[in-house]
């Protein structure tokens, strides 16, 4: 069984640079989010793993418990039988109180031995999940260092439109507001030429009149 955790251990552990040299290139976001999805599969095994070891160290505790009872009950009874002069029953609870000894003993053993075992899952567990904050964090960084390369590429593009095109975007949009401005103007002037003529009219006839 530690065989099957340190193989999964290890493949947690295998060495992230040698993964992302082949493929960060292209999208290490999109690997690094492929990685940390079958890291985090892993560690969902180790936990569901560690959940069936508690399970078996509680049942081992059961099985010694029942055994070590069973163990007391018949050494009373053997010596019950011996005193009461009853050589079939007393070798028959003195043969059960051995075998449910040897049985406690057995189970004493086991669950000292799954108890160490969970404590050495628990450990690398603990290690796994460290492990997979780690990924996660890397994720973040490489984020960022992905975003900062995407507006610095597009930052780039549209400056190479500006400088090297008397046609890009910037110069049409400038364009169309002189456009929009010369249009408003021009509507403005329409709007208040007859005013301005029917004001002209009327000063001169003042004049007249003044005359």
């Amino acid at each position: 069984m530690t065989n099957v955790f340190t193989r999964i251990k290890d493949s947690i552990e295998a060495d992230l640079h040698d993964l992302l040299d082949k493929k960060e290139k292209k999208n290490p976001v999109s690997t690094l989010n492929q990685y940390l999805r079958q890291a985090e599969q892993e560690v969902e095994k180790v936990r569901k793993l560690i959940e069936r070891q508690y399970k078996l160290k509680d049942e081992f505790s059961r099985e010694y418990l029942k055994a070590a009872e069973m163990a007391e009950k018949r050494e009373k009874q053997a010596f019950i039988a011996e005193k009461a002069g009853e050589e079939q029953m007393h070798a028959f609870a003195q043969k059960e109180k051995e075998e449910y000894q040897a049985r406690a003993e057995r189970m004493k053993a086991s669950r000292q031995e799954a108890m160490e075992q969970l404590e050495e899952l628990e450990q690398k567990y603990e290690e796994m999940k460290h492990r997979v904050k780690d990924m996660r964090l890397r994720r973040m960084e490489l984020m960022g260092r992905e975003n900062v390369l995407h507006a610095n590429h597009q930052i780039n593009r549209v400056m190479e439109e500006v400088s090297d095109k008397p046609f890009s975007k910037f110069a049409e949009m400038e364009r169309y507001i002189d456009n929009l401005e010369y249009m408003v103007n021009s509507a403005y002037y329409k709007s208040t030429f007859d005013s301005k003529i029917a004001k002209l009219e009327k000063e001169m006839q003042e004049k007249e009149k003044a005359n």
